[in-house]
């Protein structure tokens, strides 16, 4: 049996023998110096591309202090994660930014073995990355707060619940959005206008439901704690809640989430209704399938791949000294109007 003869890892020094240079004009062309000559850079260029030499992530952070990893730290467990399109969304967007900036994305998800503080641990106590993106944080989550306290670079997903004017984050706009969808359920002439809520420890949640009771203010409803139903963002969620919310006869309801309200307009049709004569419903988010289903979905659309594209823009310019904290983004929200309800006469 032939041996396969394996080819021996480049180093610097090999690359710099190669190129008949110093070893630090190499070190200063691999982390984009600028003072190297351009004839010299492209020489020394043409040798690493043309040995295939791949730098050391570790050995180049101990010139630079710079590992040119971005750390994306999702609360959820592995099996959770991938059921809501949400955060696919958000880190395709994540890593695309960081990937035209020249980062790379390590992803940090917990385990269904680990407790939150371990997992809180590993993440500070890790070196490897010059910055976090939190892709969301729940109410008494510390894991903000102890960044913010140790001075690390990172940013927010959605608002923080505690030091928020201190801290760098991008946000939709959730307070209007769900006063945009009572407004326009009001206007359709719609009276019992139910809410099913996302989880209130996450802000998003929380915010959503402080713009319905604020709609329902202004517009001068009778406000009834009945209508409200608490739900966790999920699909099963939102029908079980729709169930609940069909005993207290609703006219419409504002679901604070797409994949919610794909379960609850199952529970409606179960329940031998019409969608949007007897009960119009919208949604948030403006997903994917929300036009995929036999009733397209009225919704409020937020920027879901704007907004991860801008916690990794804002990250990566705080870390390059163009951004000064805080670095704060609030974009804001769209009301997509179709089947499930329609338009004022």
């Amino acid at each position: 049996m032939s041996e396969v003869t394996r080819r021996p890892m480049m180093n610097l020094e090999d690359i710099a023998q190669l190129a008949g240079v110093s070893r630090s004009t190499v070190s200063r062309v691999v982390n984009n110096d600028p003072r190297v000559r351009e004839q010299t850079r492209q020489h020394v260029l043409k040798v690493i591309a043309e040995h295939n030499y791949i730098p050391n992530i570790a050995a180049r952070s101990l010139v630079t202090q710079r590992t040119q990893l971005l750390g994306l730290y999702i609360p959820y467990f592995v099996s959770d994660l991938f059921t809501d399109p949400y955060f696919p969304m958000l880190i395709q967007a994540i890593t695309t930014r960081a990937t035209e900036q020249e980062y790379d994305v390590m992803l940090w998800l917990r385990g269904s073995s680990i407790s939150p503080d371990h997992f809180h641990q590993r993440v500070l106590d890790n070196r490897m990355v010059d910055g976090l993106i939190l892709a969301s944080t729940s109410r008494g989550d510390r894991l903000a707060q102890r960044l913010l306290e140790r001075g690390q670079t990172f940013i927010v997903n959605g608002r923080p619940w505690e030091n928020a004017d201190e801290m760098n984050y991008v946000d939709t706009a959730n307070v209007e959005g769900a006063q945009q969808a009572v407004e326009h359920l009001a206007r359709l002439g719609r009276r019992r206008i139910g809410t099913i809520t996302g989880r209130m420890d996450v802000i998003s949640g929380y915010d959503r439901l402080t713009g319905y009771r604020q709609a329902l203010e202004r517009l001068d409803l009778p406000y009834d704690p009945a209508l409200e139903v608490q739900s966790d963002f999920s699909e099963t969620g939102g029908y079980l809640s729709m169930r609940r919310l069909l005993q207290q006869r609703p006219d419409a309801v504002f679901v604070a989430s797409d994949h919610m309200a794909v379960g609850a307009l199952r529970a409606i049709h179960e329940a031998g209704l019409s969608v949007p004569d007897d009960i119009a419903i919208v949604g948030f988010d403006d997903m994917p399938f929300a036009t995929l289903a036999a009733t397209n979905l009225t919704t409020v659309r937020q920027p879901v791949q704007r907004l991860g594209y801008l916690a990794a823009e804002g990250l990566i310019g705080l870390l390059e000294g163009k951004f000064t904290p805080p670095y704060q983004v609030v974009l804001p929200t769209q009301l997509i109007v179709r089947d499930t309800c329609g338009f004022p006469a």
